[in-house]
């Protein structure tokens, strides 16, 4: 599990299996309410095991026993945000195909983990 911030301050967060693949994403504030809807997500995939960094929404609302903190298992995902950049050419502010409004940017970015991830056509 993993959120990171795009540069209209809003977060990505996604989580990934053992082999890489995407299970989930959804866009929103770094918040314990939107940790909560996207942990619903998360639900039907039985997962039994959460990696993440030590950020308090993750202590409040994930078993102790089902939570381990650290970056040994966390560096697979945290490499996502960096093929996002290179392949978005919007995520790089200084280009002129920068988007100006959150909602385009953010559908963008849908869009490319959509037909990326999870190989659905656009």
């Amino acid at each position: 599990m993993d959120c990171w911030k795009n540069s209209n301050q809003r977060w990505l967060w996604h989580a990934i299996d053992k082999s890489g693949k995407v299970l989930t994403y959804v866009f929103g504030t770094r918040s314990d309410k939107v940790f909560v809807q996207w942990k619903a997500l998360l639900e039907p995939f039985g997962i039994t095991r959460f990696y993440t960094d030590a950020w308090g929404a993750y202590s409040r609302h994930l078993e102790q026993h089902l939570h381990k903190i650290g970056k040994q298992n966390t560096q697979k995902i945290e490499n996502r945000p960096l093929t996002l950049r290179t392949r978005i050419k919007r995520q790089a502010r200084k280009t002129i195909c920068f988007s100006k409004t959150v909602d385009i940017h953010d559908l963008v970015i849908e869009l490319f983990i959509n037909r990326y991830e999870f190989g659905l056509s656009i």
